[in-house]
């Protein structure tokens, strides 16, 4: 058996008064039932509480060692009425958030500022990772919501069949990523695709953005260009750092950009340049108090 919430304040109140009658003065209760509480107690745990006579009251050894635990539990059950408050309205808890690479360098640092800001006692876990992945993360429930580049552009359908919400951020241009030095990059400003060298392609692979990797690939066929794929990554910042060691060139959203590695170049397209939709996705049964404080957070 375990001690009531009732007897460890009952112990507390006489371990501070040290002096029956006060403390059940204090209790608002009388000196009777306040003297069986002790017994009981200390019939629980096998040891005196208290030392008695006629002249004092004072703490055995057993007591001395029980109060500081006995008024940290007592604070701790004060505490818990508040906590389930703010758990109920998303105010505390835990929030499992991934973003692909994109993400990060652009709408990802301004959304946790914000959101640090509205709800500071939640507990953000971050993890960077490839959509395809974070789509198989919410369907297990492993995470709460992603930052990803959709399957498919606009509405989110064919999302695991329906099991997933999607809440559009933003669009984005892609631009060039090339290794410097090249002749088409001598005059400043937009360049044609056609105007550029035959070099391989440093793209995502399909599996990965599906809707990223058919957009770049439609961009060289509108352009009269049929490029040839020399390498496949899954992070923008290895296709960067490709293009950088002379391996090809590549398309990427405009916000790479922010990405200065030496040996690279950006620049807008003359091109029709498609656009790279990032957006949020959630588990559509997840009924999650805090991701429901993000989704907010994330809207205003």
């Amino acid at each position: 058996m375990h001690p009531e919430l009732r007897q460890l304040r009952h112990f507390v109140t006489v371990a501070e008064e040290l002096h029956f009658g006060r403390a059940a003065r204090r209790l608002h209760m009388t000196q009777p039932p306040l003297s069986q509480s002790i017994a009981n107690l200390e019939e629980l745990f096998k040891a005196p509480l208290f030392v008695r006579n006629r002249r004092m009251v004072g703490l055995t050894a057993a007591g001395a060692a029980l109060l500081p635990e006995a008024r940290r539990i007592l604070e701790e059950a004060a505490a818990l009425p508040e906590l389930v408050r703010r758990a109920a309205s998303g105010e505390a808890g835990r929030l499992a958030l991934s973003f692909v690479s994109t993400a990060a360098l652009r709408m990802l640092p301004d959304v946790l500022r914000r959101y640090r800001v509205a709800y500071p006692a939640v507990r953000l876990v971050l993890q960077e990772a490839t959509s395809d992945v974070q789509f198989e993360e919410l369907l297990s429930g492993r995470i709460d919501a992603g930052f990803v580049i959709p399957p498919q552009p606009g509405a989110p359908d064919g999302m695991a069949d329906g099991a997933l919400d999607y809440l559009k951020i933003v669009d984005e241009p892609l631009v060039l990523c090339a290794p410097s030095g090249l002749a088409a990059l001598e005059r400043p400003g937009p360049v044609r695709l056609r105007d550029l060298p035959p070099l391989p392609l440093v793209i995502f692979p399909r599996t990965v953005a599906p809707s990223l990797h058919d957009a770049i690939l439609a961009c060289f066929r509108a352009a009269g260009v049929l490029p040839t794929i020399g390498q496949e990554a899954i992070q923008m910042q290895t296709i960067v750092s490709l293009v950088s060691g002379g391996m090809g060139l590549a398309l990427v959203p405009q916000s790479v950009s922010n990405l200065m590695r030496p040996g690279v170049e950006y620049r807008a397209l003359i091109d029709p340049a498609p656009l790279a939709e990032t957006g949020l996705a959630w588990r559509r049964d997840n009924d999650s108090p805090v991701l429901k404080g993000f989704l907010e957070c994330l809207k205003n």
